[in-house]
């Protein structure tokens, strides 16, 4: 089902709610996080004020940390300015049903201010003013996002009282590809796919993946902006159906010393006319030279844009040897030793962005890479030659390692501040400075256990 054709039109929609089909309407944002925030609505009040007014959340929603602590350092929101309230403004084009909850549809919201103008920091927007550049130029991103997590035969509840150790994984050994190994919670997969069909996505498949207990459901691709949505609606939806079904699901990009949960981001432009101005079937890679260019702005901007790429302490424990997350900034030909792989041929030609994991912001992502490609196309940069073989090998251009660094790299970098705004720039800054600083003043299990007896 194309985004261009809302799941659920808005004339159903009432025919519902008079007909008492449904009687609950959530209105959603995408906070910093990548969470779904928002109200749970009546739903002919939906109708009858909401859908010409929108509704209104406090601006802190994208100024909190992952526990929803009013941190200080953001110019939207302090307790100087009063925590004021932002319009949600509602977006018809997501509007859906959610059918893992009875009588209940939903939609996603855009954050503006009281004067109508866009809350340029909120990442929905991040993402909007990058596809209008890009629109600008004659051309539209064509995107996919591939989310695995980790699966337990736990409930969140018993998982938050063993501190989220001694869990039991769903499966107890690797079930990459395995069809038993996937049949053993499919009455779980299938619910979860089956619930998003029906709010408008369009599933592909599922696999087990490397780790215990880890599994991944694949959608098909659509325009930037709708499947960001979908992974979001997605994302919350799994946890959701998993926790009615007693067991805890997990997204972290490192749970622990196995096989990290990714989120590859499949990324293709295409001209406003369809045409496939990536793809040359006379080039021996089968790039036309703005495919070139348009690799080469991401090879040249990914360590500057890795904060919005791995925004966590934890996302950067997925860069080891071996793992399947790159550890060198190198493309190639189906080479998943790299940081990014093109697949494909003709009108299926795309690059494979495998830095995110589990826990990257779908919205920023994707603005990042189309920022980088759009840079690479203006400036008419160089490709460098693909890499085969084992690029873990490299002891050059690496993928930055710590938050620290990442953080360092989009501080310092003026294209940054120029293509994202400086609004957004420090904005996120300040996000990856939030982290750091709980992170530095927390004692963690691997020192109590290092340090307890043995300093």
């Amino acid at each position: 089902m194309s985004r261009f054709t809302a799941p659920l039109s808005l004339e159903q929609l009432t025919s519902d709610i008079h007909a008492g089909t449904i009687d609950t309407v959530i209105v959603a944002i995408t906070d910093m996080q990548g969470r779904l925030q928002g109200k749970r609505l009546d739903a002919h009040y939906f109708l009858s004020d909401v859908l010409a007014n929108g509704t209104e959340g406090c601006n802190y929603l994208v100024a909190v940390d992952i526990d929803m602590n009013t941190v200080p350092g953001y110019d939207i929101s302090s307790w100087d300015t009063g925590y004021g309230d932002m319009v949600m403004d509602i977006d018809l084009n997501t509007l859906r049903y959610v059918d893992w909850h009875e009588g209940t549809a939903l939609l996603l919201a855009d954050l503006n201010d009281h004067h109508g103008q866009a809350i340029d920091v909120s990442p929905r927007q991040v993402l909007k003013a990058q596809i209008k550049r890009l629109e600008d130029m004659g051309m539209v991103a064509l995107v996919g996002t591939e989310l695995e997590f980790i699966l337990f035969n736990n409930t969140y509840e018993e998982a938050w009282s063993q501190r989220y150790n001694n869990l039991t994984p769903s499966n107890q050994y690797n079930v990459d590809y395995s069809i038993v190994g996937t049949s053993r919670v499919e009455p779980l997969l299938r619910r979860i796919r089956r619930s998003m069909t029906t709010a408008g996505l369009v599933v592909e498949s599922v696999k087990g993946e490397c780790n215990l207990g880890q599994h991944e459901i694949a959608f098909k691709y659509t325009d930037a902006l709708g499947t960001c949505d979908n992974h979001v609606i997605y994302k919350t939806a799994a946890k959701e159906i998993a926790s009615q079904e007693g067991y805890a699901l997990t997204f972290m990009a490192k749970f622990n010393e196995r096989e990290g949960n990714s989120c590859h981001i499949h990324l293709s432009f295409r001209g406003t006319d369809g045409s496939m101005v990536l793809a040359d079937d006379n080039d021996p890679e089968g790039l036309s030279e703005l495919g070139k260019q348009f690799i080469a702005g991401q090879l040249a901007h990914m360590r500057e844009l890795s904060a919005m790429y791995a925004p966590t302490i934890n996302s950067y424990k997925r860069y080891q040897p071996g793992s399947f997350a790159p550890t060198a900034i190198k493309w190639g030909r189906d080479n998943r030793t790299c940081s990014y792989r093109l697949v494909g041929h003709g009108p299926s030609l795309r690059v494979e962005n495998r830095v995110p994991g589990g826990d990257v912001n779908p919205y920023l992502a994707v603005a990042a890479m189309i920022a980088a490609g759009i840079d690479g196309i203006e400036k008419k940069m160089s490709l460098e030659p693909r890499f085969d073989g084992n690029a873990y090998a490299l002891e050059s251009d690496r993928v930055p390692h710590t938050l620290q660094m990442a953080r360092d790299l989009w501080a310092n970098s003026e294209w940054a501040k120029s293509a994202f705004g400086a609004n957004v720039h420090k904005h996120y800054l300040r996000q990856a400075d939030v982290e750091l600083e709980q992170f530095n003043r927390t004692i963690t299990d691997w020192e109590r256990i290092r340090g307890f007896e043995r300093y």
